[in-house]
């Protein structure tokens, strides 16, 4: 990806661009059995709800994404299952914010009731001892 700054011709305000290799992307796979292209907006949008009001920065977080499509593009097929992007991106999450990461697990594996949350605090907290 390139970061360019720019400045516009009409009013001189400066802004940033990014420009990026376009890409063939594989379709994702939902879980209910549709089929959806793959969309760093949508990666994104997901990693940002987990991490509102904690300390993860946005480097970090378009790295998870980039993380996230790299792993679906390696699979080199056309149709790659949700769950590859789900499993890199709370990877990534687990890593930096144990908030963050909790808050898309808890979306990702659909948690029922507080039983499930709580199972996978202890997991959590077993895995950091």
């Amino acid at each position: 990806m390139i970061r360019r700054r720019r400045e516009c011709g009409g009013c001189q305000r400066r802004f940033t661009t990014y420009e990026r290799i376009e890409e063939n992307l594989p379709l994702i796979i939902k879980k209910n059995g549709g089929r959806q292209a793959l969309s760093r907006g949508k990666i994104m949008a997901g990693i940002e709800k987990a991490c509102h009001k904690r300390p993860v920065s946005a480097e970090d977080r378009e790295e998870i994404v980039e993380k996230a499509v790299r792993e679906a593009m390696k699979t080199g097929e056309t149709e790659v299952p949700g769950s590859v992007i789900g499993e890199v991106v709370m990877k990534g999450l687990q890593q930096l914010d144990d908030v963050a990461y909790v808050r898309y697990a808890s979306v990702y594996r659909e948690f029922r009731d507080l039983t499930q949350f709580v199972e996978e605090l202890n997991n959590l907290v077993k895995n950091r001892k």
